[in-house]
């Protein structure tokens, strides 16, 4: 869940998701609608490469350039440190790959865009090149970058390392106002390389640079900024007395964390996790998938140069397998996912084996209720404008729009027209708002929903097809679908591409009735006339998150999880800090 307004430095405040909407007829670039992270296919999704590790789909695919496209970062990198010309990068140094040292310089898009290490206990490990794995661009079909997979063995390595930190290493035992100055210099850095992670994102997974600071960058620093101030205040110990008696009750770090992070905002979800986990005094291994695998190693770059102890974070891409043998370690304490429900209940039975500690961000098919007395004229652009968002493939999207009957006609009519609108094609540039699908399958997969929605009854208002011009790029066009009944496979299962789903209500206990059939339960939107009526019908729905009149919680200040299949725990707020700690109760002797 995240971000921009352009151009690569932008981002939204600290503490919002990003907001946006449509003002008139063009569509803004983003949406307070939803959540700004990572989403999943429907819970009917195979695992498929990468299943453990993705959103099921995936960047394998190969193919010519479209007209008037590279696979290149076209000059939007941002000011880096340059290699140290008197050393080989990376090779023995925490800070060294890439070129994270001293010498002042420009990141080439060679170094971000081709890594041939893992980062583990501290150094740049080289991978074998049969583990190199060639990266597609999904707007070219162009390979554009490459990376390890990692092996069981290299999955052995890292585990080890972050099981070596934290037994015997300092971090789990430094004070936390410590830890949180480590934080706060990693937040500064991460802030000076939003270039370096938007730009890679463009050509891994065909994120449109106009939604990067919303999708991939405009959270990142801020939650390792939010979770240094909450380690610094958190009562991590506390003494009780009862008459005689007294207890001191502790918050341990809950050990070694499995980070298993998706391909639509990787940076972003990988933070979700690691800032909490090293404010608590984790340990982590952190598992990119196939599908973007590149971006995430800009954040273990960052933590180095930060500071951060050898072997406290560790980064090893992987596939399906990887996750899976990551998942199953015996030593690994927690795993925390973000993906597909499908993956989530592999890994939550994996867990119940060991008894591990688990915390689950999974799918949704959200719904946002549009009550009689709304201006549609604000509520249907805005909810347009959001659910295109990173191409409609983020977990927390609302793609059910529930609409009175009175006033169905009218609602489908300035949904098309929005829709019609909106802007579609190469991520790199600026005024693109909707970009590629991540892969050939999952293009394939939206498009077999909608050759679905259609045998079932439902009509397309507007798109439903591959836009004209394109092509080469996994793209399908902003859809609208109308005549949806609640009980269609799609209003039931996470589509997870730029498809809204209108449905008809006659009355409000219907509507939240509507909103409340689901397996689901992670997002929500009220829009109404009367505000403390939309917060009213915001508490009768059983979903972890509910926008009134685009208006989301203030995150990361608060929590972010769902009901139901929608996952289990919760990330963000305090409770994302607590989420990787460990209640112990000692009984103190009498004085």
């Amino acid at each position: 869940m995240d971000e921009v307004r352009g151009t690569h430095g932008t981002t939204s405040s600290p503490g919002t998701a990003g907001s946006g909407g449509v003002a008139g007829p063009s569509v803004t670039a983003g949406s307070a609608d939803a959540p700004d992270q990572g989403g999943a296919p429907s819970q009917s999704a195979p695992l498929g490469d990468g299943g453990m590790t993705s959103r099921g789909a995936a960047a394998s695919d190969g193919g010519a350039p479209s007209p008037g496209t590279t696979g290149g970062h076209r000059g939007t990198l941002s000011p880096r440190s340059a290699p140290d010309p008197g050393s080989a990068p990376g090779h023995g140094s925490a800070a060294g790959h890439g070129g994270a040292t001293s010498s002042p310089g420009v990141a080439s898009p060679a170094e971000l865009m081709h890594r041939h290490e893992f980062f583990i206990g501290g150094r740049w490990i080289p991978a074998p090149a049969e583990s190199l794995f060639k990266v597609v661009s999904p707007a070219t079909e162009e390979v554009v970058g490459e990376a390890p997979l990692a092996g069981a063995a290299d999955i052995d390595a890292a585990v080890a390392a972050a099981r070596t930190a934290f037994d015997d290493g300092e971090w789990p035992r430094t004070p936390p106002a410590e830890r949180a100055a480590v934080l706060e210099r990693a937040a500064e850095i991460l802030r000076g390389r939003t270039g370096d992670i938007a730009g890679v994102t463009v050509d891994e997974m065909g994120c449109a640079i106009s939604q990067a600071p919303r999708a991939q960058t405009g959270m990142v620093a801020p939650l390792f900024d939010y979770y240094a101030a909450l380690a610094r205040t958190f009562e991590f110990a506390r003494e009780v007395v009862a008459g005689e008696r007294r207890g001191l009750v502790t918050s341990e770090p809950v050990g070694v964390v499995a980070a298993i992070v998706p391909w639509n905002a990787p940076v972003t979800l990988s933070a979700w996790k690691v800032a909490p986990a090293l404010a608590a005094g984790c340990t982590v291994v952190i598992k990119p998938p196939p599908e973007a695998p590149l971006s995430n190693f800009v954040l273990a770059e960052a933590l180095a140069e930060a500071g951060i102890p050898p072997g406290v974070v560790n980064l090893v891409p992987g596939d399906r397998d990887a996750g899976e043998h990551l998942v199953r370690h015996p030593g690994t304490d927690k795993i925390a996912f973000t993906g597909s429900t499908a993956a989530g209940k592999r890994i939550m039975s994996l867990c119940g084996d060991q008894v591990k500690r688990v915390s689950l961000e999974l799918g949704g098919k959200s719904a946002a209720i549009v009550l009689e007395d709304a201006d549609l004229a604000t509520a249907i652009p805005a909810l347009v404008g959001g659910g295109m968002h990173l191409s409609g493939q983020v977990c927390g999207a609302l793609t059910r729009i529930l609409v009175p009957r009175s006033r169905y006609a009218e609602a489908v009519d300035a949904a098309a027209t929005t829709a019609s609108q909106v802007r579609v094609g190469d991520p790199h540039d600026p005024s693109t708002l909707v970009g590629p699908l991540v892969a050939r399958r999952q293009r394939d997969r939206v498009e077999g929903y909608l050759a679905g929605a259609v045998a079932d009854g439902a009509r397309v208002a507007a798109g439903g097809g591959r836009p004209p011009g394109l092509p080469r790029g996994w793209y399908v066009e902003p859809t609208i679908l109308s005549d949806v009944d609640n009980a269609m496979r799609v209003a039931r299962e996470e589509i997870f591409g730029p498809v809204l789903c209108l449905i008809p209500y006659r009355d409000e206990d219907e509507a939240v009735r509507l909103a409340n059939d689901s397996p689901y339960g992670l997002a929500g939107g009220v829009w109404a006339g009367d505000p403390a009526r939309g917060v009213r019908v915001a508490k009768r729905m059983r979903t972890g998150s509910v926008a009134v009149n685009g208006s989301f919680p203030p995150f990361p200040m608060v929590p972010f999880g769902g009901f139901g299949q929608s996952g289990l725990g919760r990330e963000l707020g305090p409770e994302g800090l607590r989420s990787f700690l460990e209640p112990r109760s000692i009984g103190l002797p009498a004085s």
